[in-house]
């Protein structure tokens, strides 16, 4: 009998031929996956252009969810913000249906985003990283989508729940984990709200879902997780993966203070924002590490083993609480 099947990859070559009719291409593009977790990414390239044709994983998104972040993306390349957007077929369709063994999954064609991935990079560029985030916030302050709302609960409760499922609760690195949740709740329970602007927020904004040109051309992609929350969890998640990439501080600094001096040239942080930036980071750390628990099935079993999280615990979370001295003298010391 044949066994059902939780995750599937779907064959390049079979895509290949289904994009080049249902979006009426004038030859069979080439078709390769770029990147499999819980979404699979493939590059598809004619003898004209180059897309981005994203598999969501089942059950992972809803068509209402997708036709929002699809709307978003139409909302933001309209008023000139640099974005990979939304592509539609022949018939003016932008969600296809795909009948994969695990079941029916959904597909988008996507605008592919001109440059390349760049890691290590000088403050100007920072800088300009800082304006690109900026002018997308003046689009999105005091909007909303149809999608998750981005509550103290969302990125802290629900993910501590799924990490337990993987470390024990009873060790060193699940009691720290217990009280910065804690220390953390506090600080976004506590915080003047009326100071932390509001609006639609990408959360995922760093190196890896940006592409950068050789003469200085941005453009962001992956709006996955978009939803609604407080706009500083954007630059909070920016400054997150920059500090863990940025081993030594002085460069980290620089970047940093390049990367807010961006962001202020074109619209300011409110003082609340700048003091809960940090904590908004922490929490965001939390959330990954409660979605790539969920995802168990899209992620490397190796990966999400009880030692590589108690050692992602220890040099990611607990080094930048430390860091930026959040909950110091109410964790624990590992």
């Amino acid at each position: 009998m044949a066994f059902p099947v939780s995750s599937s990859l779907l064959a390049a070559g079979h895509l290949a031929r289904f994009l080049q009719e249902t979006y009426s291409l004038s030859a069979l593009p080439k078709c390769r996956i770029i990147r499999s977790g819980i979404n699979d990414n493939y590059i598809v390239t004619t003898e004209e252009k180059k897309f981005v044709f994203r598999v969501y994983s089942l059950d992972w998104r809803t068509e209402k969810e997708i036709n929002e972040e699809i709307r978003l993306l139409a909302k933001l390349r309209d008023a000139n913000i640099s974005v990979s957007y939304a592509l539609p077929d022949k018939d003016g369709k932008y969600l296809q249906t795909l009948d994969a063994p695990e079941g029916k999954r959904f597909g988008v064609l996507f605008s592919f985003a001109e440059g390349k991935k760049i890691v290590h990079f000088a403050p100007e560029l920072h800088f300009k990283i800082g304006e690109v985030m900026a002018n997308l916030h003046k689009v999105v302050v005091n909007q909303t989508i149809d999608r998750v709302t981005y509550t103290p609960e969302v990125l802290l409760a629900g993910s501590f729940e799924c990490l337990k499922e993987f470390v024990p609760e009873d060790s060193e690195e699940m009691q720290f984990m217990y009280s910065a949740q804690q220390f953390l709740l506090k600080e976004l329970r506590e915080a003047n709200t009326s100071e932390l602007r509001k609006g639609i927020v990408h959360i995922d904004i760093w190196f890896d879902n940006l592409n950068i040109t050789g003469d200085g051309a941005i453009t962001l992609f992956d709006f996955d997780f978009c939803g609604n929350g407080w706009l500083a969890l954007d630059p909070a998640c920016y400054l997150m993966e920059l500090q863990f990439t940025e081993q030594v501080e002085s460069e980290y600094r620089a970047k940093a203070e390049g990367f807010l001096g961006g962001y202020e040239s074109v619209t300011p942080l409110t003082a609340e924002e700048k003091r809960l930036i940090p904590a908004l980071g922490a929490c965001l750390y939390f959330f990954y590490l409660g979605v790539q628990c969920q995802r168990f099935d899209n992620y490397s079993n190796v990966f999400l083993s009880e030692a590589n999280l108690k050692r992602y615990i220890i040099a990611r979370v607990k080094r930048f609480m430390d860091f930026h001295k959040l909950g110091t003298g109410a964790v624990v010391s590992l």
